[in-house]
C-alpha cells in the first residue's frame, strides 16, 4: 500500500478529525463555557454603550431618585464598611467563615446605621452557617471552617 492509502484509510476510519476529538470522560461545555459566555456578553455590552455614548445617548434619570449631589458622602460609613471587608478577609483563614461571615453581616449592619445588635448578630450568625453549609454541601465549594468544622463539617 503506498503511504498515501495508509493515511486516507486511517483517517476515515474516525468519523471525528483528531484535532476535534473530546477526550472521554471530558465535559465539553463545562464551567468555563459559562464565563466565556458571561464575558462576551459583558464585552459586547460595553461596546454597545459606549457606541451609544458617543452618538450622544445619555440615560434618564429614574422619577424616584432623590440623590443630592452637593451633599458630601458619608466617609465614616465608608470607612466601617472598607474595615470590616478588610477585618472579614484576615479573620477568614483564622476563625473560617462562620464566624468571619457574622462579623462581616453584622458588621455591614451596625455601619450601616442598624442598632438592634442583638438581633443582627443573630441573624448574620445564622446568614453565615446557612451560606457555608450551602456552598459547602450544596455547591462543594470549600469554605473554611474554623473552630466549627468539628462540630457542623
Amino acid at each position: 500500500m503506498s503511504p498515501c492509502c495508509c493515511s486516507s484509510s486511517a483517517c476515515s476510519s474516525s468519523s471525528t478529525p483528531p484535532w476535534r476529538a473530546v477526550p472521554a470522560g471530558s465535559d465539553p461545555l463545562g464551567p468555563h463555557a459559562v464565563a466565556f459566555v458571561v464575558g462576551g456578553a459583558l464585552v459586547l455590552l460595553a461596546v454597545l454603550l459606549t457606541v451609544d455614548v458617543l452618538r450622544g445617548g445619555h440615560g434618564e434619570a429614574e422619577a424616584g431618585e432623590d440623590i443630592d449631589l452637593s451633599t458630601p458622602p458619608d466617609l465614616r460609613t465608608v470607612g466601617m464598611l472598607a474595615g470590616i471587608l478588610v477585618a472579614t478577609a484576615v479573620l477568614i483563614p483564622l476563625l473560617g467563615w462562620p464566624i468571619a461571615g457574622t462579623v462581616l453581616f453584622w458588621g455591614a449592619t451596625y455601619s450601616l446605621g442598624s442598632r438592634t445588635i442583638v438581633r443582627d448578630f443573630v441573624i448574620a450568625a445564622g446568614v453565615s452557617l446557612v451560606t457555608w453549609v450551602l456552598f459547602d454541601a450544596l455547591l462543594g465549594v470549600d469554605l473554611p471552617g474554623g473552630p466549627l468544622m468539628g462540630v457542623f463539617g
